[in-house]
């Protein structure tokens, strides 16, 4: 294997040496495949705009991305090419609102060199102090988006689990950079916790900010960090509206949802599985293993997959 520090670099202004930190918190929040609804690429976007915060080290995306599978965005006017949204992997460091610090790997998930980027993702965590990884996804389950977002986690050990939610299911799906990420993590003893937002099926191609605030409210309890998310608990909102009218004028859809919504309610005692927010009930596992194998496949072979670059 090629040296892994080759790449990633550190923006330093002087001799490009790692920050000196104190166990922060370092999350994952990849995008581009294991995103329902947007829902990590919305949590990323929301950190940036409402949180201070620096770039600390950059991976050469030129080794790790495929840009004819997800081609980045120019902008032509009239007679020249004005714009590229060239895509970024970057790790930042963030200030939550009462002043903590985390860290923060945000950007298109690889898509090549697996192996080499999770040796240099651990080389780069133990370079900057890091402690506990979380990583964030979001993924599409039968559920009514008329019920209260859950989310379920984990880990590379029963103790970082304690108080979380786990999803009683067993499944074969595609790989990804992310899941390899863990896999390793855990191999090599590292202290990882996932937080994966279970979205609506029939709204996973879309936009919903819901996913994104109960991603961020449950890293916030996990990490203790300091995260309001009223902004997008406003948005989530105002996409319920949105939604509720569609149901409302679509007879199938209406019977879809409510028939969602009885399930969800019949299996109010069995929540050993927790799939679903506190005290809710949940769906089948294999209804949600079925969903979520669905999912994936479809995201194998998405061409309007564009590398979310969120985080940019």
């Amino acid at each position: 294997m090629l040296d892994p520090a080759e790449l990633y670099r550190f923006e330093s202004p002087d001799d490009g040496a790692s920050p000196v930190m104190v166990e922060p918190p370092l999350v994952v929040a990849l995008s581009g495949f294991v995103d329902a609804g947007s829902g990590v690429r919305l949590a990323v976007d929301h950190l940036l705009q409402h949180f201070p915060h620096e770039v600390l080290a950059r991976f050469d995306v030129d080794q790790l991305h495929d840009y004819r599978a997800r081609r980045p965005t120019m902008t032509f006017a009239t007679d020249h090419w004005s714009a590229y949204d060239a895509p970024e992997l970057a790790l930042r460091r963030l200030h939550d609102a009462s002043g903590g610090s985390f860290l923060l790997l945000s950007g298109p998930e690889p898509d090549v060199q697996w192996e080499r980027f999770n040796a240099a993702f651990w080389q780069l965590a133990d370079q900057v102090g890091a402690a506990l990884v979380v990583v964030l996804t979001a993924a599409p389950t039968s559920v009514p988006h008329t019920r209260p977002t859950g989310v379920t986690g984990s880990a590379s050990r029963p103790e970082l689990l304690e108080g979380v939610r786990t999803w009683a299911v067993e499944a074969q799906v595609p790989g990804h950079a992310t899941g390899l990420l863990q896999f390793r993590g855990a191999e090599g003893g590292r202290d990882v916790l996932s937080l994966v937002a279970h979205v609506p099926h029939y709204l996973a191609a879309g936009e919903y900010p819901d996913a994104a605030a109960a991603l961020l409210t449950s890293l916030g309890g996990r990490a203790g960090l300091d995260l309001p998310v009223d902004e997008l608990l406003s948005a989530a909102a105002a996409t319920r509206v949105e939604v509720d009218a569609q149901v409302e004028a679509s007879a199938e859809v209406g019977a879809v949802v409510r028939a969602l919504e009885q399930d969800y309610d019949a299996q109010a005692a069995d929540l050993a599985g927790g799939l679903v927010a506190e005290g809710q009930p949940i769906p089948t596992a294999d209804e949600l293993g079925a969903e979520f194998e669905r999912f994936l496949a479809d995201a194998v072979d998405d061409p309007k997959d564009d590398g979310g670059q969120g985080g940019t």
